[in-house]
């Protein structure tokens, strides 16, 4: 079936979009029909501009004030549907205020809703492409009936590319009462603090295993990343051993990654890492075990103990300034 219209929820932070909302607006343009986007802030003339270069033609505000976005964005979306404004589509990030609209929009409309999706096409039908057992099998799952069909998606499925459009056209919508649900506030944000490229965006990855052997030992990956201006990652064995925190987590119940090169120090390889990094345009494995499952996807393999290889690898690059 043709997509005639999609929807994508918009999620921003102090005036910028976030990447996800960019991908999957790349996604929506690319199936066909018009792209806008449901945005729960109250700065929507402030992203309007970004949603536009990325193909949004409109952008529904719902201005949720300081709550929760979930509950009243989810009634906002379920009150412009059952008025007769109901898109094909409506894609969601895979993140925290992704599952907490969708899910509530898909008890309010009483549809199934697909979640961490990795892909989605719309042919005969709107199908959606999830990775399971770790991402060793892609299955396709279409939707029936009418929509709009509700599908979630994890973060750098796609690339998110400009289309050159203008500035999004901004529609106020009301947001209905949505009792105690709605009153749930943010009192406070907390935002880790961070040196280089954040680790989903970076171009370069250096991320450390458990063959680094102690949790002091990591602090060859973060120099290494340093001098590289990249980002520091960790498997998660390292990080369930208290050596890192969580987000530097790279694999299937941590960040996805598409760098331009990953280096994988002391990783071997078990599948819930490969997911989140399998994607990366050049991967370099350094690991003294050569059976390794990491070397079967790397472009170049170093067999060795990562204690000799990395100083060496410092020592180059600090001699090369």
């Amino acid at each position: 079936m043709a997509v005639s219209t999609t929807w994508v929820f918009a999620e921003a932070s102090e005036g910028k979009v976030a990447t996800i909302t960019l991908e999957l607006l790349t996604k929506a343009r690319a199936l066909g029909g018009t792209v806008e986007a449901f945005y729960g802030g109250g700065d929507a003339d402030t992203i309007a501009e970004q949603l536009g270069k990325f193909g949004a033609t409109k952008v529904y505000a719902a201005d949720a004030g300081d709550a929760l976005q979930g509950a009243p964005v989810a009634a906002a979306m379920a009150a412009q549907i059952e008025g007769g404004n109901k898109p094909d589509l409506i894609m969601f990030g895979q993140t925290y205020d992704g599952r907490d609209v969708a899910g509530r929009l898909s008890a309010k409309l009483d549809r199934p809703a697909l979640t961490n999706g990795v892909d989605v096409s719309a042919d005969d039908k709107v199908t959606v492409q999830n990775a399971i057992f770790g991402g060793n099998t892609l299955v396709q799952t279409a939707f029936d009936g009418d929509g709009p069909f509700l599908a979630l998606f994890r973060p750098k499925s796609f690339a998110a590319e400009e289309g050159g459009g203008g500035a999004a056209e901004v529609v106020a919508v009301d947001v209905p009462d949505t009792g105690l649900s709605g009153q749930t506030k943010v009192l406070d944000r907390h935002v880790e603090e961070t040196t280089g490229p954040k680790l989903d965006e970076a171009e370069v990855v250096v991320s450390g295993g458990r063959g680094l052997g102690s949790a002091e030992k990591y602090e060859m990956i973060e120099q290494l990343a340093k001098l590289l201006k990249g980002a520091p990652g960790a498997s998660r064995a390292i990080v369930d051993a208290g050596w890192v925190p969580y987000a530097y987590q790279v694999g299937q119940t941590g960040k996805v990654v598409k760098p331009n090169v990953y280096i994988a120090a002391g990783i071997s390889g078990a599948t819930q890492h490969l997911v989140g990094m399998k994607g990366a345009k050049n991967i370099i494995a350094i690991n003294k075990d050569k059976d390794a499952p990491i070397f079967s996807i790397a472009d170049l393999g170093i067999v060795g103990d990562v204690h000799k290889v990395i100083p060496k690898l410092l020592e180059a690059l600090q001699a090369k300034g």
